[in-house]
């Protein structure tokens, strides 16, 4: 059988020592704060990064460069057979795109999955795909199974200020401006490859119930035949205190569900801001 290596970044919230835990691969991404560039948790931490973010630094995304991708997969086949890798998705950076070209030279070894996926839509595609390979499939049925399912998610999200939205062009001034007068709090969604507006209401408890009725529409129609095997999740730009509150109202009003949670991936929080809350539901394998 053959041995199959599993490679993520770390848009899927997972950090290097977690990595280390589950036997994974995680490719940190790249920023550039004021110029000078860092590396998702190995010379940037979540705090160091908001730290800098409420200072009006100027912050950008990147993608990793290829040499540093094809350094993390050689390393891994020096061990493994063959690898499965699973990148953000490619609606929201060129980061897969890239990996596939850089695959085409490892004659089948290395399998890129292009499943749409982000935080902790990315980290359970992760975990299903550690499981099938525990079930003797190879890198290229996880693709397989894994990209099937690929649009089996929903995230909804709702930002703390408009701010980050204006400054990456999501809105105009005048919106942003007019939006934080009434206190209208977006709600943003991801369903398959883009960002996209979902809602407008206004304030925090107006928001949270868009997002919570959301789901709930989702699991009863989109998700209905599938719904026994859907997991919900909880993912943040906030505090831990409100992290802690939001999971408890998730699970309040979707009992008996596994919700996995975590913070949001530093290249969404690039383009919301500190203070987000975010809700997924996902079919796991």
């Amino acid at each position: 059988m053959s041995r199959v290596a599993i490679v993520t970044d770390s848009n899927s919230g997972i950090t290097q020592d977690r990595g280390k835990e589950l036997g994974i691969y995680v490719l940190p991404m790249p920023f550039f704060i004021d110029g000078k560039l860092f590396l998702e948790d190995i010379n940037l931490t979540q705090d160091e990064f908001y730290r800098r973010l409420g200072e009006n630094s100027d912050i950008s995304t990147s993608q990793p460069s290829p040499g540093h991708v094809m350094d993390l997969w050689e390393e891994a086949l020096k061990e493994y057979d063959e690898i499965v890798c699973i990148p953000m998705s490619s609606g929201l950076s060129s980061t897969c795109s890239t990996a596939m070209s850089i695959a085409a030279e490892y004659k089948g070894r290395v399998q890129v999955v292009d499943n749409q996926r982000i935080s902790v839509t990315q980290e359970q595609s992760v975990y299903d795909a550690m499981k099938l390979r525990d079930q003797g499939k190879s890198a290229a049925e996880i693709k397989e199974v894994l990209e099937r399912e690929k649009l089996q998610a929903s995230i909804y999200i709702t930002v703390d200020t408009l701010k980050y939205l204006k400054k990456g062009g999501r809105i105009t001034p005048a919106a942003a401006a007019i939006g934080t007068v009434l206190n209208l709090k977006p709600v943003l969604q991801i369903q398959g490859e883009k960002l996209d507006a979902f809602a407008k209401v206004r304030g925090w408890k107006a928001a949270k119930k868009a997002m919570l009725n959301a789901i709930e529409k989702d699991l009863n129609e989109r998700f209905a035949d599938v719904k026994d095997d859907m997991i919900l999740g909880i993912a943040y730009t906030c505090t831990k205190e409100e992290a802690k509150e939001w999971k408890q109202e998730v699970m309040d009003r979707f009992p008996g569900y596994d919700i996995v949670e975590g913070p949001l991936s530093l290249s969404v929080a690039c383009h919301i801001g500190p203070g987000a809350m975010a809700v997924t539901c996902m079919k796991k394998v």
